[in-house]
């Protein structure tokens, strides 16, 4: 992207090892944050930010032959982010009341209460609200693939007809 197109050779081994270690460094940080959560709650949260970003546009790509590029990246971002946000804003980071017994909050962040989104959980909300974005991202897209291109593509992906041959590298 930031080479439009053309990068130098080897730069894309030396931008993915980067990338590597910048989302290694974030997961870490992440599990430190999350040390003493409920394992089984932070499964159900990583299930809910997965299911907002890839369901409506898994469902779509299979049952709607309309659905274009545009709705797809709509419904992938647009779940994600707000996925992200609710968790962020939630008792899951802050604000989730004190154990009697521990006298501690289950709360990732101690002491401390930003939170305005009252559920634990984000899914409920940004799930539909990925599948309208990718509904909404559809059909304000003004470029629309035509019939018969669409039914070739459905054909090779479903028979295999048309497809390359076997390359010798």
């Amino acid at each position: 992207m930031i080479k439009k197109g053309k990068p130098a050779p080897g730069s894309e081994v030396k931008v993915a090892r980067i990338t590597v270690v910048v989302i290694g460094l974030i997961a870490i940080v992440g599990g430190i944050a999350a040390n003493g959560q409920n394992v089984a709650f932070l499964v159900a949260l990583a299930f809910a930010v997965a299911a907002s970003a890839n369901l409506p546009t898994i469902v779509y790509s299979l049952f709607w032959k309309r659905f274009t590029t545009r709705g797809a990246l709509w419904s992938m971002y647009g779940g994600l982010a707000s996925a992200i946000i609710l968790i962020v804003f939630s008792p899951v980071v802050s604000g989730a009341p004190v154990n009697e017994a521990t006298g501690l909050s289950t709360s990732m962040i101690q002491g401390v209460d930003f939170h305005w989104w009252p559920l634990s959980n984000p899914g409920i909300v940004s799930i539909p609200l990925a599948f309208l974005l990718g509904w909404l991202g559809t059909i304000t897209d003004r470029k629309r693939e035509d019939a018969a291109k669409q039914s070739e593509m459905e054909v090779r992906s479903l028979t295999g007809i048309g497809a390359e041959g076997a390359v010798k590298h």
